[in-house]
């Protein structure tokens, strides 16, 4: 029995079309049954999803500069609310902020206020609010807001210090999951008055799009911009954009839908992980899948800096290094609706899909099945926190984030910034301590696209390189043949001497073992049992990487299989050749 898991309880219900201009912008887009048909369960899915009704509260108070665009940004608001189930109650009579009043709102907009808006009162019953878990959304000069009340300047997040005259800028969009960003190119170009801000948000902030200072004249934030963010601040929710000082600002379709997805997360209708984010490196930034392999049938297309599967049952795995060492992934993906997908962790080099399922673990995608093969389960070992879940959980439809963080043998898994799943790897035949990472393509109609996709290790090995003899079976070392230096000189073990031959540069960082100028090398970047380890010009290739692994075995990722002294009896000249792993006596290797 599969139980429909892909709404959080109690909070939406199912919606049909609604007809508008431009600015009626509902989160989702939905898919309708032929006329005269009842919906499949894939269609029920799919069909867009309803907020329930909620009223948020815009205030655009100014004691210093006025803009007149607020008019038009509160008729864009009250546009958005009619489209969107929320009711818009404008004020500018900071009397609305009393513990009673604030407490019917989900989120309060700050619409361009300026100066010293609230009264000691006033921002006490304010402070009350969010940290009882209420929503903020700022816009434009709500940055040039408050400057000397503290509890304000952590909520914005940055404030005002000045601007260049309006112009075009590129905006580059750093989270395209949140629901404010999800709609938007990679790179958004519009024009608007482009604040410099006092501090850089992005330690306190979780940023979602930044500005590239390059594009146009006056940013004063040595090339790191941030313009809109989002983050949680002492029990509630704060949202920022810079964006909103013209009138067109309120009429531009990607602007206010922008403004729309703030003001849903704010208010808590969506998810989305909002914690600080920096020191991770892209493994797929949207442009192309160099560095990745699709093992199996089907695989993964590639549109709009994303990946979508099709057919199966496959696996798109990154084959250009193996992890070892802690790490945290974090990558972006969204199902359309009952589909079926996951990400694989701690499996060796294979391009067989099943490698994967058989030799790691994988962090299920699925918006309906049991308890421990739905969203958030370590696929047949352990289910998910289902409350957890449920409460950090979009629907299909909608952009969710899973942060894997890998400590050990230990595995915790995170959606939407919220922790779901805790498990330790208690079996010998796996390992979470090092391997490659995985997305599955599951089957024809499991179609699911994945985001962004970035790792951080944190644990990794020591990257600087170090030198000296690799030691092997019977105390012997790795040893290039004669000493010579020539490309497809045998390497061997033999007696250990000390010389030139025997001195290997091990670097963590590329992943390679150097003596004499060059690097060890599988010959012809083969995989078969057998092939011959040589000295050879150093290129990069997959052929010449190395991962040393825990149980002593030196791994070739490329071909999954290990450093070994050929034969039964290792005597000096025994050449060392590719193998299949099996941890024997021949297999382990002591580094200097």
């Amino acid at each position: 029995m599969r139980t429909k898991l892909f709404t959080r309880p109690g909070l939406r219900t199912l919606l049909g079309l609604c007809a508008g201009t431009a600015l009626l912008l509902s989160p989702q887009a939905v898919a309708q049954p032929t006329p005269g048909t009842a919906p499949t369960g894939k269609q029920q899915a799919r069909m867009a999803v309803a907020d329930p009704a909620y009223k948020v509260l815009v205030f655009s108070k100014t004691a210093g500069f006025r803009h007149s665009s607020i008019d038009e940004g509160i008729t864009a608001l009250r546009s958005l609310g009619t489209a969107n189930n929320f009711t818009v109650d404008a004020t500018e009579n900071a009397a609305a902020f009393t513990t009673g009043n604030l407490a019917q709102y989900k989120a309060v907009v700050f619409l361009s206020t300026t100066g010293d808006v609230l009264d000691s009162a006033q921002q006490t019953a304010f402070e009350t609010y969010i940290k009882g878990g209420g929503g903020y959304v700022g816009i434009h000069a709500a940055a040039d807001t408050e400057y000397d009340w503290p509890f304000y300047g952590g909520l914005a997040g940055a404030l005002f210090q000045s601007h260049p005259a309006i112009q075009q800028a590129t905006v580059k969009v750093e989270d395209r999951a949140h629901d404010a960003t999800a709609h938007l190119p990679t790179t958004w170009q519009r024009t608007d008055e482009w604040y410099n801000y006092r501090t850089n948000p992005r330690t306190s902030a979780h940023v979602l799009a930044s500005l590239d200072e390059s594009s146009y004249s006056g940013g004063s934030m040595s090339g790191d911009h941030p313009i809109a963010w989002c983050k949680d601040y002492q029990g509630g929710r704060a949202f920022y954009t810079g964006g909103g000082h013209t009138e067109g600002s309120y009429t531009e379709t990607a602007f206010t839908r922008h403004l729309l997805g703030g003001i849903r997360w704010a208010a808590g209708m969506t998810e989305a992980d909002c914690r600080p984010e920096t020191g991770y490196t892209s493994l797929f930034n949207g442009s192309s899948t160099t560095g990745w392999k699709q093992a199996g049938p089907g695989g993964f297309t590639l549109s709009d800096a994303t990946l979508t599967s099709y057919d199966g049952l496959g696996m798109l795995w990154y084959n250009a290094k193996e992890f070892t060492g802690d790490y945290s992934l974090k990558l972006d993906w969204r199902m359309a609706g009952d589909d079926n997908s996951g990400v694989f962790v701690g499996f060796p080099a294979s391009d067989d899909p099943w490698s994967a399922v058989n030799n790691g673990y994988e962090i299920q995608i699925d918006a309906t099945d049991t308890a421990d093969r739905t969203t958030g389960s370590v696929y047949g070992f352990k289910s998910a926190d289902l409350a957890a879940r449920d409460a950090a959980l979009n629907p299909p439809g909608e952009w969710n984030t899973y942060e894997l963080r890998v400590t050990g043998e230990r595995l915790e898994i995170f959606l939407n910034g919220r922790k779901i799943n805790d498990f330790t790897n208690t079996d010998p035949a796996r390992s979470l301590k090092q391997g490659h990472i995985g997305l599955q393509n599951h089957g024809t109609g499991d179609d699911v696209a994945f985001r962004n996709i970035r790792i951080k290790q944190t644990g990794a090995p020591d990257p600087t390189p170090r030198t000296g003899a690799v030691k092997g079976v019977n105390g012997k070392c790795l040893d290039v043949r004669s000493g010579a230096s020539a490309d497809g000189t045998q390497i061997q073990i033999y007696t250990c001497n000390s010389s030139a031959a025997q001195q290997w540069t091990v670097g963590a960082a590329d992943q390679t073992f150097r003596a004499l100028g060059k690097c060890l090398d599988v010959s012809g970047g083969g995989s078969a049992d057998g092939t011959k380890i040589q000295l050879y010009t150093c290129n990069g290739s997959g052929a010449q990487k190395w991962a040393p692994q825990s149980d002593g075995t030196v791994r070739n990722p490329q071909s999954g299989k290990c450093l070994d002294a050929s034969g039964g009896t290792w005597n000096d000249s025994t050449p060392v050749h590719l193998w299949t792993c099996h941890t024997g006596p021949n297999q382990k290797w002591t580094l200097p």
